[in-house]
């Protein structure tokens, strides 16, 4: 008897346990910074997937960045603090981490299994068209990001390109 309670309490912890994604919200710096948006359906988020088995999220940020959008070329001029949404969905939660891109390009590209992008739209937007765009999950990661950009702004310059980091 005790044994089948040990293995429901655990069955209960293993199907509450949330699932975790992880993405970054890019920002292009420049007179006005953008934020890359991507849409699936009619909903708009920012890059993020699901963390693998054994994978940090940070690692799978950086992964979902360049699979969903081929950008490899960024930096963690906040460092890698990060922010976790509420649970929606059935339990998933999304950690986000802030990336400064250097190019505007993004290749929307086929998600091997799906066969097809898992986008079908970008855009690279203002904090006001972003606020436009995006849920209140989501706008909560919007208003924490852009609150690092607005302070980091005011005690230090834009980084150099030599802060480079490869998302491999």
């Amino acid at each position: 008897m005790l044994a089948e309670l040990d293995l429901k309490s655990y069955c209960i912890v293993m199907m509450s346990a949330p699932i975790l994604s992880a993405g970054i919200v890019p920002i292009l710096r420049g007179k006005e910074d953008r934020f890359l948006l991507l849409r699936v359906f009619q909903y708009w988020d920012f890059p993020k997937g699901r963390v693998e088995n054994g994978e940090h999220p940070f690692q799978a940020a950086r992964r979902e960045l360049r699979e969903e959008t081929g950008i490899e070329q960024v930096s963690f001029s906040w460092g890698k603090d990060f922010i976790e949404t509420e649970p929606y969905s059935h339990g998933k939660i999304a950690r986000y981490y802030i990336a400064e891109v250097f190019s505007s390009e993004v290749q929307l590209l086929d998600n091997p299994i799906l066969q097809r992008a898992e986008h079908e739209e970008y855009r690279w937007v203002t904090y006001e068209e972003a606020c436009t765009l995006l849920v209140p999950r989501v706008l909560r990661v919007l208003d924490w990001a852009a609150g690092k950009v607005v302070s980091s702004s005011i005690s230090t310059p834009s980084p150099l390109k030599s802060n480079l980091e490869t998302t491999t």
